[in-house]
């Protein structure tokens, strides 16, 4: 295909500001990049704490985007497991390099050098996108369609924060109800375990979105499940759901923090986190994590819920997603 020199997209200026439609060159692929053209892609809530400033070292100006579905149309030199026309999916992380103490030992998700999709390197809020070739997701016909979007981060850093879950776990609350909760209820529901899912205070209809989904109860945030919890997932970026949560847990619990960012945690009394409960942050996600994920999903289909958007509607979507007006993914559409 004929690949045109400029492209529209969605461009961050400046931090607090909104995103600016605009015409840019579209890039060149070198080395072991490929450019993609982009059919879809998801808005996550880290796009949101980018573009407000809470992540404070963006490159300026950004792209954002990180789950990003879309096909080959060129390849650097360097390339060897892609071709012209593939269909791959591009996620948050982007590159990492091989050789400090955390890639040598499996943790590439907290690589020092690492480059981020729609942080450092620009994303998919455009009709064009580079990426490195060593961190796309092959993908399969069924997910080439803007619902699998959202499976590039929610559903990744939704499965990276389940899979922190002792296995022997069976009753789980998810705290925030949104593009992770929703997809990652289907897998725990699939496997035996009963969802308690927490919405915000008197959202009547994310509440029953969640037990359309799954959940086996849903109430807000300041309620009280009607069982002690084995584990916790917190999606929300609040810091005070961390004592609600342990509050929650029976003895040995787990509270597992799925977010990049999450507002201040307030002081709580040792004897909630006492008899062994455990807190944990979840940070990134690593290709095995995309290659076991997408593994899973071949036995346990995942279905999707979204509501699409034009790229240039993007700053619409972005402030239903902040104000809670999103059941469960926002989706912009290239074509």
């Amino acid at each position: 295909m004929k690949i045109p020199k400029t492209m529209n997209a969605m461009v961050l200026e400046q931090s607090g500001h909104s995103l600016v439609y605009k015409q840019i060159p579209v890039p060149v692929a070198s080395g072991q990049q490929v450019l993609i053209k982009v059919s879809a892609c998801g808005i996550c809530r880290t796009d949101l704490h980018i573009i407000d400033g809470e992540l404070t070292k963006p490159k300026l100006p950004l792209v954002p985007g990180h789950e990003i579905i879309g096909k080959v149309v060129a390849a650097g030199p360097e390339v060897t497991n892609l071709k012209i026309s593939d269909p791959v999916g591009i996620p948050w992380l982007g590159y990492t390099c091989g050789h400090c103490k955390f890639c040598l030992n499996g943790k590439e998700n907290l690589c020092d050098n690492a480059k981020f999709t729609g942080y450092n390197i620009d994303g998919g809020f455009a009709e064009y996108t580079l990426a490195d070739s060593r961190f796309c997701i092959p993908l399969s016909g069924e997910y080439v369609k803007p619902e699998a979007a959202p499976l590039l981060c929610a559903g990744l850093i939704g499965y990276r924060s389940y899979s922190m879950i002792d296995r022997s776990a069976r009753k789980i609350g998810m705290y925030g109800f949104g593009a992770a909760a929703h997809i990652i209820t289907q897998i725990a529901k699939a496997q035996g375990k009963s969802i308690f899912a927490f919405t915000r205070e008197a959202d009547k209809e994310a509440q029953i979105f969640a037990l359309r989904m799954g959940a086996g109860w849903s109430g807000g945030s300041n309620e009280t499940p009607p069982e002690k919890l084995d584990a916790a997932i917190i999606f929300a970026p609040a810091g005070d759901l961390i004592p609600k949560a342990l509050r929650d847990l029976d003895k040995a619990g787990q509270v597992i923090c799925g977010g990049i960012h999450m507002s201040d945690i307030p002081r709580f009394p040792y004897q909630i986190l006492w008899e062994e409960r455990s807190i944990r942050s979840v940070a990134n996600m690593t290709r095995q994590d995309g290659k076991d994920f997408f593994e899973i999903l071949k036995t346990i289909p995942v279905h999707t819920q979204t509501q699409k958007f034009d790229l240039r509607q993007a700053n619409e979507a972005i402030s239903k997603l902040r104000h809670g007006k999103i059941q469960g993914a926002a989706v912009l559409l290239m074509e």
